[in-house]
């Protein structure tokens, strides 16, 4: 089973709000990305709409849903009422959860789940019997994985920021790297479907591939918008599509 790769178009959203401008064209670009292979969209819609605005989440639900049917739609943020509202209207494939306050300016840890258990098994709950796949923002420490899946959620997505922040470093990376076996493992060995994602590159993602070959998906936004900006945004999809399998240096 190949690790499949979701965009997360959040940065392009945020570019765009720059100016009160129709462009960059988020519609667009996604398009271009399920064109070029990708398997899946991301957003994380945040409350001050700072990127991702609430107009675009179901405009970019039609556009999978038409003209990409088995591309799958994973809609990411803190289980507040109103993001619970937007997702049981919108249903994505997907719904990852993240423990964000709003002002944070982007996910930084995960979920704490010996703590977090209460308020998040009636959320599992109520997303589960609308028929979508939830995945829990998890840090890559396997402490409290045991009560995932008693909570019902299917996955978790690894936080892999402390991996991407040794970009320079290779002993960091390697401690990195064995944090993220560990807990991936750990989490496989609990029955969950594992997903992980935050600063992944094409030269991160062959190590990480190996120690982790049952990934199921990851989710990148920043530097595949970073490398669209060198080769355009299908030949970013295929640097990364080529990274995920092998192909790609």
């Amino acid at each position: 089973m190949m690790t499949t790769l979701s965009v997360n178009v959040n940065a392009i959203a945020m570019l765009r709000n720059r100016r009160d401008l129709p462009w960059p064209d988020l519609e667009s670009l996604a398009r271009i990305a399920l064109e070029a292979g990708a398997s899946g969209i991301t957003v994380h819609p945040r409350p001050d709409q700072r990127h991702i605005r609430l107009t675009d989440v179901p405009q970019l639900s039609t556009l999978i849903s038409r003209s990409f049917p088995k591309a799958e739609y994973n809609i990411e943020g803190y289980p507040s009422e109103a993001f619970l509202d937007l997702v049981c209207r919108i249903r994505p494939d997907q719904v990852t959860l993240v423990p964000d306050d709003p002002a944070q300016p982007t996910s930084d840890h995960g979920w704490a789940f010996e703590t977090a258990a209460e308020l998040l098994a009636p959320v599992v709950g109520r997303l589960k019997a609308e028929g979508m796949r939830v995945s829990l923002f998890a840090d890559p420490d396997p402490a409290g994985y045991e009560i995932v899946p008693q909570l019902g959620a299917d996955r978790i997505e690894l936080y892999t920021g402390p991996y991407g922040a040794t970009h320079s470093d290779p002993d960091a990376r390697d401690a990195e790297l064995s944090r993220l076996s560990l807990a991936g493992r750990r989490a496989q060995a609990l029955g969950l479907g594992v997903n992980a994602g935050h600063d992944l590159t094409v030269p991160n993602l062959p190590p990480l591939i190996a120690e982790l070959p049952f990934l199921a998906e990851v989710s990148i936004g920043h530097a595949l918008t970073a490398d669209a900006l060198e080769h355009g945004m299908a030949g970013a999809v295929r640097r990364f599509l080529g990274a995920l399998s092998g192909s790609e240096a």
